[in-house]
């Protein structure tokens, strides 16, 4: 344990030297984020850029503070369980490189909010189109004209559109959306077009006045769900770290002096990092949960 404490010192005091005059939190993390673009799936790319476009990515500011909280709060409920500083400093060090993952969640999550938008959108205007064309190319064509899409909705618009004129038909182009937009609205929209377009139906008014109220009934349903979920994921939070806390009530019980003589028991230590861990795996469970995409199968 002492080696290991002294070893992320030695880092700290190495980086602190080789980068004189400049913030050691900054370089650390310079760093890495240039691992991490090395590494990284360019679909994360792709999101965290988005995420930074749309002006919803943490500061400098937010990630220190997040820093010295999550610093904090391990070390704080770790020292109460082993009264050991090495060891609560060792939890406080893991649960700072957690920040990284719930950063990533986060990331997951506004930009999955961002293409449900877009989808509800497209689906929308689309059919608004159609009112009027009467063809399902054209109505891409007057969406993707109309400047309310962005990438990477709008991309795959006009990937749909080249897709139809070089085959001749819609049934790739509209297989290639609903693979790459996995939504219930998208799949019933493209589906309704699909038939119109090969039974040749003379009156699709009525069907389209359907699809519409549809695509606004699923519309509320997620918002609904996403209104759910920020509730629940309130009283998560609060539960989940209740649960790390119910050491102190051993200790009332038992008392402080009789509980740190528990601690010389080997298995008793085990036990109590097993509590730490399943509490934490539970907690970043539902972080993972709150998070998953909007409105997706």
């Amino acid at each position: 344990m002492e080696l290991i404490l002294l070893l992320i010192i030695g880092i700290y005091v190495v980086s602190y030297r080789q980068n004189n005059g400049e913030n050691v939190y900054r370089f650390f993390v310079t760093q890495v984020k240039d691992a991490y673009d090395k590494l990284a799936p360019y679909s994360y790319k792709e999101v965290r850029e988005k995420v930074h476009e749309l002006g919803q990515e943490f500061s400098m500011r937010q990630y220190t503070s997040q820093i010295i909280v999550f610093a904090a709060v391990a070390g704080g409920i770790s020292y109460l369980y082993f009264y050991n500083i090495i060891v609560a400093a060792i939890y406080a060090t893991v649960a700072v490189g957690f920040i990284p993952y719930l950063a990533y969640l986060r990331y997951q999550k506004i930009y999955s909010e961002f293409i449900f938008e877009q989808i509800q959108v497209y689906t929308t205007n689309v059919i608004m189109e159609f009112t009027t064309t009467q063809s399902f190319v054209k109505s891409l064509e007057g969406v993707r004209d109309s400047g309310i899409l962005e990438d990477p909705v709008l991309q795959d618009v006009k990937t749909m559109i080249e897709m139809s004129y070089q085959n001749g038909t819609i049934d790739e182009s509209i297989d290639y959306f609903n693979e790459k937009y996995p939504f219930y609205m998208v799949k019933n929209m493209n589906q309704l077009f699909l038939q119109i377009t090969k039974e040749g139906a003379k009156d699709s008014g009525e069907a389209l006045e359907n699809m519409s109220q549809d695509i606004d009934s699923l519309v509320e349903s997620v918002y609904r769900d996403q209104a759910d979920r920020k509730n629940f994921h309130k009283r998560f939070i609060t539960f989940g770290l209740a649960l790390f806390l119910l050491v102190m009530a051993m200790q009332f019980l038992l008392g402080t002096d009789s509980y740190i003589e528990l601690l010389d028991v080997w298995y008793v230590r085990l036990v109590l990092h097993a509590i730490i861990i399943v509490n934490a795996y539970f907690l970043l469970s539902g972080e993972k949960y709150y998070n998953q995409d909007l409105g997706v199968e």
